[in-house]
């Protein structure tokens, strides 16, 4: 394997990327066979919608082609993000966020040829380099999503409770950790 460089895109590389962001999303996820234009629709209206965001931050990994992509934004400060939270949210979280101090990690995806070699670790470390005031970052899970749990606990990110079902019904795991070590 040759080497994967990253790099940080604009807001407007991003969205001039989107179509080839939108394919990597499909190979990455491997979704059901036959949901693929499905799949891509939905992560492209999601796309859309997340690339608007104030404080917007992508970092891509390619050799010649395009390898992983992570990104995500500032949460929104009236606390939507802990909408249909389920139990007590921990002490903090609530102020951090009306604060401006949380940062949502919306997407982190790798190609399988360039996964368990560093590049999703890489990627994070240089999206949240640069992270202007977050003290918590989080990211919400589908909890069936073993990958992405897995990549959690091993990253030392804590379980920080559910947000119920979301729209299609799916169930909704937040995970975060501090930004300070």
């Amino acid at each position: 394997m040759t080497e994967v460089f990253l790099r940080r895109l604009s807001r407007w590389q991003a969205e001039q990327q989107r179509e080839a962001i939108a394919d990597l999303y499909v190979e990455a996820y491997h979704g059901a066979r036959g949901e693929e234009f499905h799949d891509r629709q939905d992560f492209l209206a999601r796309f859309a919608d997340d690339v608007q965001r104030t404080g917007f931050a992508m970092v891509i990994a390619s050799e010649a082609e395009l390898a992983g992509c992570a990104y995500g934004f500032p949460a929104d400060r009236d606390g939507g993000l802990w909408e249909g939270f389920q139990g007590q949210l921990p002490e903090g979280v609530e102020e951090l966020t009306a604060s401006g101090q949380v940062f949502v990690v919306a997407e982190l995806m790798v190609l399988p040829p360039h996964r368990r070699v560093g590049v999703g670790h890489r990627m994070m470390e240089q999206l949240l380099a640069r992270l202007d005031g977050a003290e918590l970052i989080t990211a919400v899970l589908d909890p069936q999503n073993a990958a992405g749990l897995a990549v959690c606990r091993a990253w030392g990110w804590t379980r920080t409770g559910d947000l119920g079902p979301s729209a299609d019904g799916a169930g909704r795991e937040a995970w975060s950790r501090s930004v300070l070590p």
